[in-house]
């Protein structure tokens, strides 16, 4: 028979119970005991849903606090010394290398002051991973009652068995990098990595795991010589061990692996292979001729990455094109990839338009869409026939619902002009103009855009949307909320100010709310980082701008400041990237309606004397498909433009910012450099400053901010470690193009430590403006 399985579940419970628990254990309103209790409650009641839903194969180990790969981190023993050296109980230990941990001295211990480790993408996805951070002579050490194994136990107590999902050790290693001022290449440390998962998997087999999902996700990447060639020593050696160890699904997804298909003919040691066909489809047939005679290939099916139905029909003759080769008992019936990226329950969704919830399958609704799917290619359609007809029904009837096609929005592209890409004169004659409008000192700050959100901005927002107060009511309150963000910005004393955003609830449901052919949820919530929680809108037709969506709160917060207004949008690739994209038109179209409804803005903005425009696009790096070649070179292209397309309306004299956070820029510099926006801010204060010399090296021309110092963690910033950072970035930028910033936005943050941060950063900018006024 054809077994289903799901390669991971999302983590944060129906009504975000892991986000509650962890922040009120953060802020000493729960204790530990009470903290772990609701985590085993949260794993054994996903577990439950996973096997009433009719899956066969269920995951452990899916499961984490903050992370799996800083799970992975603390389970090899890897935390740095400087987490270590506080001797931290163990999860706050893990806690500080996710966010940082700041005390202050108290009776007989001394301060603790640990800034987190790096952050990054994901992959392609918009969920943001801790980066393995290793030092030369790197040891490794299972550490004491392992997390996989302590959570397999804990399934099979409860009466369900599971298969433990762990990182695999190429991808561990690859998606690392050495600590500042070590300089060793992580891959080098392989052969002392593998006896500790040597010995974690023969645990697992001591604790009753058959089989164990270890997940490889690096094999979609171009990869070095080095790296590629790791796989066949380390998977003969955990491949072989016999009866010693569970057998092995060696997992890969968000990509094919057919340039790497040497690779995986050397892996025919191992249990099953599993590929991602759903973003891959063409890969099936190659990767089932690379398998060994034995050998089950796991085939993912079931989107884990979006939130439509799937079409049973073109999924079922998936499976049987490999139940045809292989048989029906070397087949697993799979998610593309973990689901930890889709929403929990459609359930939960009681104000959804029923035609459009009918498109849709969430976490829990693709579980049972496994399980029958499975059913269908086992026992033939006619055992699920109620279901099959349903589900076509579904599909066809959004392919033809009105809802999704506008033909104004169609006509407006069609009519597009190269000129509408372009600005007016190029950089030096705008920036001359820019500054003689703007009048800004050197060492220019700002911050990234939003200002804390605290409860009584959400309370009102609350009230708002239950109707127990007006809107007029609401519109006095957040006009006060920008009176005091605009003084407190003045008496800290930046130079171009934000209105603080308190009116927007997410950086893209804000401006999904006020375009058509979105839809929005109340409870689909998606785990992005840590305890942070997005809620994607999800785009279901042609998109436009009805009406201008930012442009009062903006004109209103210019006319009580003494200094610059920047104007705060999300642009076109992250609108589009951290909303649900539709399936069926290209993401290409998607984006170029985003971008004309944000040019209108733009435009209106300008008007409203607002000369100052920041158009944050922090997913084009995430966007970008995850090989070199022609598919990222398109992509490149029509990310660029789409951009181009949305601020190039402007005069020269308007200065147009655009913000990336968590993105590895060196990696697409010259699409960077394509964008032609005036001021660019980087997140940058948890990566070596060295990484700055791509713009050195390219001879970027226009202004930079680099981020000096992480927003995401509690923590505040020493005045004397902004300087270092500044003065580090002078090493490879010239002074005349440098701003000072935070990394990215302060909603998440708390005033207090808000305000003392940007006290110390304003400081540290007014140092070196004063040192080189001097000098020169």
């Amino acid at each position: 028979m054809v077994q289903s399985s799901i390669l991971g579940f999302p983590r944060m419970g129906v009504n975000r119970d892991l986000k509650k628990a962890t922040e009120a254990y953060w802020a000493g309103k729960l204790s530990q005991k009470d903290l772990l209790a609701e985590g085993k409650r949260l794993r054994q009641e996903h577990w439950k849903l996973q096997k009433d839903a009719g899956v066969d194969i269920i995951p452990s180990n899916d499961f984490s606090f903050y992370d799996h790969v800083l799970d992975h981190i603390q389970l090899f023993g890897t935390t740095p010394p400087r987490y270590t050296q506080h001797k931290l109980d163990p999860i706050d230990e893990f806690f500080a290398m996710g966010r940082g941990h700041q005390k202050p001295q108290m009776d007989d211990k001394p301060a603790v002051d640990v800034p987190s480790l790096e952050m990054v993408k994901w992959f392609d996805s918009n969920y943001h991973y801790v980066k393995p951070t290793l030092q030369d002579g790197q040891k490794f050490k299972l550490n004491d009652n392992p997390k996989p194994v302590a959570e397999f136990l804990e399934a099979k107590e409860a009466g369900i068995k599971t298969r433990p999902v762990l990182l695999g050790p190429v991808s561990f290693l690859t998606l690392g990098k050495a600590d500042r001022g070590q300089k060793v290449d992580p891959i080098d440390l392989l052969q002392d990595l593998l006896p500790v998962y040597e010995e974690l998997l023969a645990k697992l087999k001591e604790a009753g795991a058959d089989t164990v999902q270890i997940d490889e996700p690096v094999l979609v990447f171009d990869l070095p010589p080095r790296v590629k060639n790791s796989f066949k020593p380390a998977y003969e050696k955990l491949g072989n061990l016999g009866d010693k160890a569970p057998q092995l699904v060696f997992a890969t997804y968000f990509g094919d692996i057919v340039h790497n298909i040497d690779v995986l003919q050397s892996l025919q040691n191992l249990y099953a292979i599993h590929i991602d066909a759903v973003r891959n489809p063409e890969q099936v047939e190659t990767v089932m001729g690379a398998l060994g005679p034995k050998q089950t290939l796991s085939i993912g099916v079931v989107d884990g990455r979006n939130i439509w139905k799937t079409n049973f029909k073109k999924a079922i003759e998936k499976v049987e094109v490999a139940t045809q080769k292989l048989g029906k008992d070397r087949v697993l019936v799979a998610s593309s990839s973990s689901l930890l990226h889709t929403p929990h329950t459609l359930a939960s969704e009681k104000k959804l338009d029923a035609e459009v919830k009918d498109w849709f399958s969430f976490a829990v609704e693709k579980a049972k869409e496994l399980a029958i799917i499975a059913k269908a290619v086992t026992d033939g359609p006619a055992s699920v026939r109620d279901e099959l007809e349903a589900n076509a029904k579904s599909i066809e009837a959004r392919a033809t619902s009105k809802l999704t096609n506008d033909p104004k929005v169609k006509d407006r592209q069609a009519k597009i002009t190269d000129e509408m890409f372009n600005r007016k004169s190029p950089f030096p004659t705008r920036i001359s103009q820019q500054q003689a409008n703007l009048n800004l000192p050197m060492f220019p700050t700002t911050t990234i855009g939003s200002f804390p959100q605290t409860s009584e901005i959400r309370i009102h927002r609350n009230k708002l949307n239950k109707g127990e107060i007006t809107a007029e009511e609401y519109e006095k309150f957040i006009e006060k909320e920008i009176q005091d963000v605009v003084k407190i910005q003045e008496e800290l004393g930046l130079d171009v100010y934000v209105h603080g955003e308190p009116e927007r609830n997410d950086m893209v449901q804000y401006f999904g709310e006020r375009l058509t052919g979105y839809v929005f949820t109340t409870h689909a919530w998606v785990q992005s980082y840590g305890s942070r929680c997005v809620r994607p809108p999800i785009i279901v037709g042609d998109v436009s701008r009805p009406q201008a969506m930012t442009v009062k709160e903006s004109k209103y917060a210019a006319s009580i400041s003494n200094k610059p207004m920047k104007g705060m949008l999300t642009g076109p690739i992250t609108c589009l990237r951290w909303s649900f994209p539709r399936d069926d038109i290209h993401q290409s179209v998607q984006a170029q309606q985003l971008a004309l409804a944000l040019r209108d803005e733009v435009v209106d903005l300008e008007a409203a004397g607002i000369y100052v425009i920041q158009v944050d696009e922090p997913a084009l790096r995430e966007g970008l498909p995850l090989r070199t070649g022609l598919e990222r070179e398109n992509y490149l292209s029509w990310a660029v433009k789409s951009f181009r397309l949305s601020v190039a309306g402007v005069k020269d004299s308007t200065q147009i910012h655009s913000h990336f956070c968590y993105s590895e820029f060196q990696d697409f510099f010259p699409a960077i450099a394509a964008l032609d926006a005036d001021v660019l801010s980087i997140e940058n204060s948890k990566s070596d400053a060295k990484l700055l010399k791509v713009f050195v090296d390219e001879a970027y021309p226009r202004h930079i901010g680099p981020g000096v110092y992480d927003i995401h963690s509690p923590r505040v910033p020493g005045e004397q470690e902004i300087k270092d950072r500044i003065k580090e970035m002078l090493q490879y930028l010239n002074p005349n193009q440098l701003w000072v910033d935070p990394d990215c936005g302060l909603k998440t943050r708390q005033w207090k430590e808000t305000k003392a941060s940007l006290t110390n950063m304003v400081n540290a900018a007014k140092f070196y403006r004063q040192q080189y006024a001097t000098a020169h």
